[in-house]
């Protein structure tokens, strides 16, 4: 018990409260999401994600493999997630936005500060989150915005909005320097740095005003969707990483790194998307409160499990 609570006091109460500040600042003073979105969208998460793969230390061979990993992880909580929707009968709207609860997670705004806690700033543990949250930022961004608009949009429609990105040059420009050796030029890093800085508080605390401005009570209609989405990404999520790690051969740092990133809630991509292209904006809320509100015990356990 004393480890349960040493981890739930040190590691997931700090990340609790900048999201209860935001709640506040929400209840105050009426924020606008949407602002706040776009800052996410447009420019804090490109900064810190370019900014993190610059500066990773991690072998090519470990590379691919995570990345193996996190693709991997993804494609069986898809097809975990859509056989509970087409099982339920679920329209195509409330589908996309259920499978987009389940396979997008707070790996970055969530995951990157626990595993600075967790794994006391360990600097291998935490290449291995910024290449998850490179998956998790460059995947929301893509085949996120065509899971939201498949249903009342064109391919080309929605092509022509993912172009619109920026998260999807600056990986690739990211990922091409870091290969070539090319530093961030001068007149850049300290922009970027201040961008890159500002992301995690801000993401909590957006993450927050979203939960401060809706109706914490919920419909007995979305109940039930709500509730098997916080089981699959609270409870189904972090049994499936472990299993996969098992099969793809990780064990010590990397293992427990990935599994206890995979125990993260519901990602605010997922609210994010939501709000800007108009799909189902109800439930992304209540399914990222809820596993939000439910990490506080479950993360507490997956770590005291792995670590």
């Amino acid at each position: 018990m004393s480890i349960l609570l040493h981890i739930l006091t040190n590691n997931v109460v700090p990340l609790s409260a900048m999201i209860a500040a935001g709640v506040i600042m929400q209840r105050a003073f009426s924020l606008d999401i949407r602002t706040l979105s776009k800052l996410n969208f447009y420019i804090f998460s490109p900064a810190i994600m370019f900014r993190m793969l610059c500066e990773t230390e991690i072998s090519a061979a470990m590379f691919g493999k995570i990345v193996l990993f996190g693709l991997a992880f993804m494609a069986v909580q898809y097809a975990v997630s859509d056989l509970v929707c087409r099982v339920r009968g679920a329209p195509p709207g409330r589908r996309a936005a259920l499978r987009n609860s389940v396979m997008f997670y707070n790996s970055a705004n969530y995951g990157i500060p626990l595993n600075q806690l967790v794994f006391a700033g360990n600097p291998y543990t935490l290449s291995v989150q910024v290449l998850i949250s490179m998956i998790q930022s460059l995947v929301p961004h893509t085949y996120g915005v065509y899971a939201v608009n498949a249903h009342k949009a064109t391919l080309r429609e929605i092509g022509r909005v993912v172009l619109t990105l920026p998260v999807i040059y600056v990986i690739p420009a990211a990922l091409a320097m870091r290969a070539f050796a090319v530093p961030i030029p001068p007149v850049l890093e300290a922009p970027i740095g201040y961008l890159a800085d500002a992301f995690i508080g801000t993401a909590l605390l957006t993450l927050g005003v979203q939960l401060g401005s809706m109706s914490w009570r919920i419909g007995r209609a979305m109940a039930a969707d709500v509730g098997l989405s916080a089981l699959l990404r609270l409870a189904a999520g972090p049994a499936i990483a472990w299993g996969l790690t098992l099969l793809m051969g990780f064990d010590g740092l990397t293992a427990a790194a990935l599994i206890v990133s995979s125990a993260t809630p519901t990602s605010l991509n997922s609210v994010l998307l939501a709000v800007e292209f108009d799909n189902e904006k109800e439930f992304a809320s209540q399914a990222v409160f809820f596993s939000t509100l439910l990490s506080v015990f479950t993360v507490t356990i997956v770590i005291a499990l792995v670590t």
